[in-house]
């Protein structure tokens, strides 16, 4: 079981490439799996938890500005751009709302694991994660309500019970384990929980696939523009983001930054909107799959080039 873990951390980005693509290919697999999605992040975000520096965290606590600059640019800041940008366009329609409402998602729970398999600051990311997943009820439905006149019906009570769930429950858990554990098992085994969080974000992809075969088949030119335009919305805001902080933050922090600016979490709003949503938006946020999955795999190369020139 060591030996597989290992083997997964070492080839996480072509198993999470895999992972998508296998949810689109097998619908019963897909659907088989939508339901335990919820359970799936709430297990990843343990394991992440596991693999965090706490020191180097609070070290970014104690960085109040830093890490309020990141959470008004992810939340406040992107928004605004990309609805600028959509009305600029003069896109319209359900993919114009879907992309604006993806860039008031909050960074993926998997942004720390993203980061680490990289090379970038999983601290960072893990800060900003957490922290923006706790404030989306209070940024994202004014936002998305206000910027394109669409009420998500976000009830805060129940996103905050799912909040709790997906980020209190593991925290406690992790924290156990680390008493249980002790630092240096922790450190024995660290590449092994690596490779467990391959294999969940892994099944987790299965579960948001569902339905996507059937759209391509009946809608194939939406779709693959769908998937077009959640990479330009993936990268663009990774882009964006690193280019904004590059100088006051320094390029770790920046490029850590725009990979969690461009990775949102689009399985909550898959979770809390309800049945009578545009089944387009919906469809939109399953494609926003493609690049979450696919881009360690593709921007490491990016990252490593980066880094050689950046930080040396």
């Amino acid at each position: 079981m060591v030996r597989l873990l290992e083997w997964s951390a070492r080839h996480g980005g072509a198993l999470l490439g895999f992972g998508v693509f296998l949810g689109v290919l097998l619908p019963p697999l897909a659907a088989a799996t939508r339901d335990v999605v919820t359970p799936v992040v709430a297990c990843l975000m343990t394991l992440v938890l596991l693999r965090v520096d706490f020191v180097q965290v609070l070290g970014y606590l104690r960085r109040p500005l830093l890490v309020a600059a990141l959470l008004a640019w992810v939340l406040l800041a992107c928004p605004l751009i990309v609805f600028a940008l959509v009305r600029l366009l003069g896109m319209e329609g359900p993919l114009a709302a879907a992309v604006v409402i993806m860039a008031t998602g909050c960074a993926a729970t998997s942004s720390p694991a993203f980061a680490r398999m990289v090379g970038l600051d999983g601290e960072i990311s893990l800060v900003v994660a957490v922290l923006s997943t706790l404030l989306i009820p209070f940024t994202a439905p004014p936002l998305a309500l206000g910027l394109m006149g669409i009420d998500l019906a976000i009830s805060l009570g129940g996103l905050m019970a799912r909040l709790a769930l997906v980020v209190g429950l593991p925290l406690a858990v992790s924290l156990v384990i680390r008493r249980l554990a002790g630092p240096q098992r922790l450190a024995t085994y660290g590449r092994s929980v690596d490779g467990a969080m391959v294999l969940l974000v892994v099944f987790y992809g299965f579960g948001v696939m569902d339905g996507v075969q059937a759209m391509l088949l009946a809608e194939p030119l939406w779709v693959l523009g769908g998937v077009a335009l959640a990479f330009l919305g993936n990268f663009g805001l990774n882009l964006l983001t690193a280019l904004a902080f590059l100088k006051p933050a320094g390029a770790r922090v920046a490029l850590s930054a725009g990979l969690l600016s461009g990775n949102r979490n689009m399985a909550l709003y898959l979770a809390v909107l309800p049945a009578a949503t545009d089944a387009r938006i919906l469809m939109f946020f399953a494609l926003c799959q493609f690049p979450l999955f696919l881009s360690p795999v593709l921007l490491r190369p990016v990252y490593d080039r980066l880094r050689a020139r950046l930080l040396t």
